[in-house]
């Protein structure tokens, strides 16, 4: 019964967590120049952090205010899976079906902020070369295969800031040891 309710609530704040990056990706596919802004993969990694956090708490009020490692960690990986699996979709369907074109102008615009970025750090003309010949030469990143690549790193990554929100929400009944 409690691991129906927490996956119950943990797929719920899940697809709250997919709409809100469905329309982060919507967002900035209508301005291409979000995904070249640092700010706005911070927001974004914020936010997918704060729905797990909710979803572990939301798990412990519901189970009386005691929670397992276990319970806590699947609440927030389940809730994160869902929203990130519901925005690959997304990327998926836009970047490789509805419009390509994103994908090549987006890289454009990722090649031209690095140079400038290093061009503001002061890197020598060579160095910049060899990383534009090197950017040039990469797969197209919304490739549907460098997408789920791209989302089973996020899932890695996100399951061990998960593992440390488990351990910090979590809290055992002590009628139960």
């Amino acid at each position: 019964m409690e691991k129906s309710i927490i996956k119950s609530l943990a797929i719920n704040w899940g697809l709250y967590l997919g709409i809100v990056l469905a329309l982060a990706t919507i967002l900035g596919y209508v301005n291409l120049d979000l995904y070249t802004k640092w700010w706005y993969g911070i927001i974004l990694l914020i936010l997918i952090i704060v729905f797990g956090i909710i979803s572990a708490m939301k798990s412990k009020t519901l189970l009386g205010g005691f929670i397992s490692f276990k319970e806590a960690f699947s609440s927030y990986f389940i809730t994160v899976a869902v929203g990130l699996v519901i925005s690959t979709i997304v990327s998926i369907i836009i970047f490789n079906f509805i419009d390509p074109e994103a994908a090549i102008t987006l890289k454009d615009k990722i090649m031209d902020t690095q140079v400038q970025m290093m061009k503001n750090f002061g890197a020598p003309e060579e160095v910049i070369a060899k990383s534009v010949e090197e950017l040039e030469a990469q797969e197209n990143m919304f490739a549907i295969g460098q997408i789920l690549k791209s989302l089973a790193f996020q899932l890695i990554g996100f399951s061990i800031v998960g593992l440390i929100v488990a351990l910090v929400v979590k809290k055992n009944n002590p009628e139960q040891a």
